[in-house]
């Protein structure tokens, strides 16, 4: 049965998506949220980047980023016209480096496995990386190029939505989920509460830091001496580093995680230790059991978006898509298959 109006309970990234979405099939449109900034996606670097962030045996949900990120170049284009604003979408590619032979051994396992994905991931020597960005270190041991990667700027996103959806957010939480309409659950860690779904939140702590445009062209994602790190360059000349992962429920900015990743930018980019500290910023991102999204219609006719952890920038295109089009038309699209919300019971 086609819908005529929906509720998205949730104002991220997901669950603005979707309301957009929706709303340009004439759904009647009301998106709950408080309006702030408290989100996942406000800490996010916004790396769409299947070939650097697919992990062994996650074959499904490679599949999903993969669709996802062939549906931004669209998705960022017709966002930024409707709303007037940038969203920063870039084209360069992501370089995967490793500082240690260690690093290096470990990276090639899962270039390895990537490709056997049809993942675009090319090796290349360290004088060769270098070349494509000149301020890496030259104790690099080796790194791969992946050319189709992407990368967004997720505040100029969140930003576009809330401006074309307008007054259909109303900026409060909902105590109940309400009843009588379609209502869809994108409420991140808070789905749980909701719903009773395992979406758990998991810590993580994202530095700015501030220097001169042009100090990388690509996106960074590398290895130092055992610890992962990933720098997002910003055309203005912002860096984002990344990030921190713990189970932990506390907003606490450390001086040990701050340095850890510090520590790991500046082995990989050494004159990123010149650059100024701008920001510090903790937040949880939705994680499930496997650590893929939970997609599509729950009990008592729910429909649930949730659970993205550390994906959400790069699968919201293709979730909004896919969960405007089961609320607008009662029908699920195949891809929902491996993400059903029940899986777990």
């Amino acid at each position: 049965m086609s819908a005529t109006e929906v509720v998205v309970v949730g104002g991220g990234i997901i669950g603005l998506s979707i309301a957009w979405r929706c709303a340009q099939r004439g759904l009647a449109v009301t998106v709950h949220d408080d309006g702030g900034d408290d989100g996942a996606w406000y800490a996010a670097a916004g790396m769409l980047a299947p070939a650097g962030e697919t992990g062994f045996g996650q074959e499904a949900l490679t599949e999903l980023m993969v669709e996802s990120a062939g549906r931004w170049p669209g998705f960022a284009a017709e966002l930024g016209r409707e709303a007037g604003i940038d969203v920063g979408y870039d084209r360069t590619g992501t370089l995967t480096v490793a500082l240690t032979a260690d690093d290096l051994a470990a990276a090639q396992r899962l270039w390895a496995y990537r490709r056997g994905l049809g993942l675009g991931v090319s090796p290349l020597g360290p004088s060769a990386l270098r070349d494509l960005e000149p301020a890496l270190s030259p104790r690099l041991r080796g790194g791969a190029h992946a050319p189709d990667d992407r990368q967004v700027d997720p505040r100029r996103v969140v930003a576009a939505l809330r401006a074309v959806l307008g007054r259909a957010v109303v900026r409060r939480r909902v105590p109940d989920l309400p009843v009588g309409v379609p209502v869809v659950v994108a409420a991140g860690s808070g789905t749980a509460a909701l719903t009773g779904l395992p979406v758990r939140p998991v810590k993580g702590l994202v530095l700015r830091l501030r220097g001169e445009p042009g100090l990388l062209r690509h996106v960074v994602s590398g290895w130092a001496d055992g610890r992962h790190v990933y720098l997002v360059p910003r055309a203005d000349g912002e860096v984002v580093v990344g990030a921190t992962q713990e189970e932990r429920l506390d907003s606490t900015v450390t001086a040990g995680q701050v340095l850890d990743l510090l520590r790991a930018a500046t082995d990989l980019v050494p004159e990123l230790g010149e650059c100024e500290l701008a920001e510090t910023v903790v937040r949880h991102r939705p994680a499930t059991p496997d650590n893929a999204p939970l997609l599509g219609t729950h009990t008592g006719g729910l429909i649930i978006a949730a659970g993205h952890h550390r994906n959400g920038v790069l699968l919201a295109p293709v979730t909004a898509d896919l969960i405007a089009e089961l609320v607008a038309t009662g029908k699920a699209d195949p891809l929902l298959d491996a993400f059903a919300p029940g899986r777990f019971a």
